[in-house]
């Protein structure tokens, strides 16, 4: 690790990091580390003493690629200690028993539930407590000369200006950072929207326990929408529902309570009873859009850069939008390593080792959407999953899941896409040979009969 950065900065400069959210309080701990000193600008009050958003937490799926980058620092067994972990899917179909599909072959491994709040405070924490960095809550960044680094914040008591010889944007999937480079002719982006949109129920503890099985990752998937619910610390259950924005199927389409009471009966005939805010939160609680972010470059001169979602912002089905950011601020570390600090150098060479990997789990997770509101109630789909769960016991390391290389390693997302199109090449082909030899063998058999 650099204890002085070598591209030309002094002891007093500071790298600029916009957007004091999960990736962004990373990256400072991070940059901190490396010798850094770090000015951290946040657009919102400090999250630590305000009031959380109404129907915006979000629970995270914290996996393996993400506790990678939490080890580093050193806050992994503290993130961990409110973590909920989960082995498996809980489907809850319209009539009948819920059942129980794990995630991995030995039923053993586990993504864990954690509040994006709690993590990000722990983050904030972290980040607050090194010298080397400064944290500006209520800091809106409205103006960026790419070239010279001047930042233009709005803050509550009128605008202020700093200069940063690089300026890094973890600021979201709406980043103002891109936002400025867009303006200045800089980059191009393209944004895609799902016809979907999200919102947020509550399922309180029951009789100071949980209502449903906490060890579990909870979907009611009812073909072109679904819900799922995370278990939370206090014993509650975050249900989010993702639903079409049009249609008679719609969020639009429930408007009275009796209409919204209706189709929870009909539609998720389980949760009435273990929701006693139900209506409330279904009319209170804001819609939410869900889409795909891609933008290039990723940065400019080697002064202004992204990463995280404020370069490739994904949906959420794969559970790995933060793993994902984190492991964006592990890759920029080792080509800062790899460069000596020099950020001219860095920032390219960060875009060009991760930008196939953010468009792989882009389209994953796109794909993992039809998987978890259609195919996880099919009995083909489940089918397919024991079989694959009987070739990873069967051929240990030599043949793993999509699921488990994406949520329980650290091989790249692309790498991970083909690997898993080469064991279903093998696979293919093992199945035809199969199958043509047990032809050849009636074939055979008939023939004999006949003679």
């Amino acid at each position: 690790m650099s204890t002085l950065p070598s591209s030309g900065m002094t002891e007093r400069d500071e790298i600029a990091v916009v957007g004091a959210g999960l990736a962004g309080c990373l990256l400072a701990c991070f940059l901190a580390r490396r010798g850094y000193r770090v000015a951290l600008y946040e657009r919102r009050p400090d999250p630590r003493t305000g009031r959380v958003e109404r129907g915006r937490s979000i629970n995270l799926a914290l996996s393996e690629r993400g506790l990678d980058a939490l080890r580093r620092i050193g806050l992994a067994e503290q993130v961990m200690a409110d973590a909920l972990p989960m082995r498996g899917r809980m489907i809850h179909p319209v009539d009948g028993e819920p059942q129980f599909q794990s995630y991995s072959a030995a039923g053993t491994l586990a993504i864990n539930s954690i509040s994006r709040g709690a993590l990000n405070n722990a983050l904030l924490d972290a980040a607050a407590a090194l010298p080397e960095v400064r944290i500006a809550f209520d800091h809106r960044l409205v103006g960026l000369d790419p070239a010279t680094g001047e930042m233009t914040f709005e803050t509550p008591t009128g605008k202020t200006t700093a200069v940063a010889p690089v300026v890094l944007g973890a600021d979201g999937a709406g980043s103002a950072v891109r936002g400025q480079l867009l303006g200045h002719g800089l980059l191009t982006e393209s944004l895609d929207f799902l016809d979907y949109g999200y919102k947020e129920l509550t399922i309180p503890p029951l009789g100071g326990d949980f209502a449903l099985d906490p060890e579990a990752l909870h979907i009611w998937p009812r073909g072109t929408s679904m819900m799922i619910a995370l278990p939370n610390p206090d014993r509650s259950f975050t249900c989010t529902l993702f639903w079409p924005t049009h249609g008679t199927a719609s969020f639009a389409s429930l408007g009275s309570p009796a209409a919204i009471e209706r189709h929870f009966a009909t539609h998720y005939p389980d949760l009435p009873p273990l929701a006693p805010n139900l209506v409330d939160d279904y009319q209170h609680n804001p819609v939410g859009v869900l889409g795909t972010v891609r933008c290039t470059p990723w940065q400019v001169g080697g002064k202004v850069g992204l990463l995280g979602d404020a370069a490739h912002a994904i949906v959420p089905f794969y559970g790995q939008g933060a793993n994902c950011a984190f492991e964006d601020v592990v890759e920029l570390d080792r080509c800062l390593d790899d460069c000596a600090d020099d950020w001219a150098a860095a920032l390219p060479l960060f875009q060009q080792r991760r930008q196939d990997n953010a468009e792989a789990i882009a389209r994953m997770a796109l794909t993992n959407f039809v998987e978890m509101r259609d195919k996880v109630a099919s009995p083909v789909f489940q089918l397919w999953r024991r079989v694959e769960h009987a070739l990873e016991r069967a051929l240990p390391g030599r043949y793993v899941s999509q699921y488990e290389l994406v949520s329980f390693s650290t091989t790249p997302y692309a790498e991970v896409r083909r690997r898993v199109r080469r064991q279903h090449r093998v696979l293919g082909a093992v199945a035809a040979g199969a199958v043509a030899a047990l032809v050849g063998a009636v074939g055979a058999a008939v023939s004999r009969g006949r003679r």
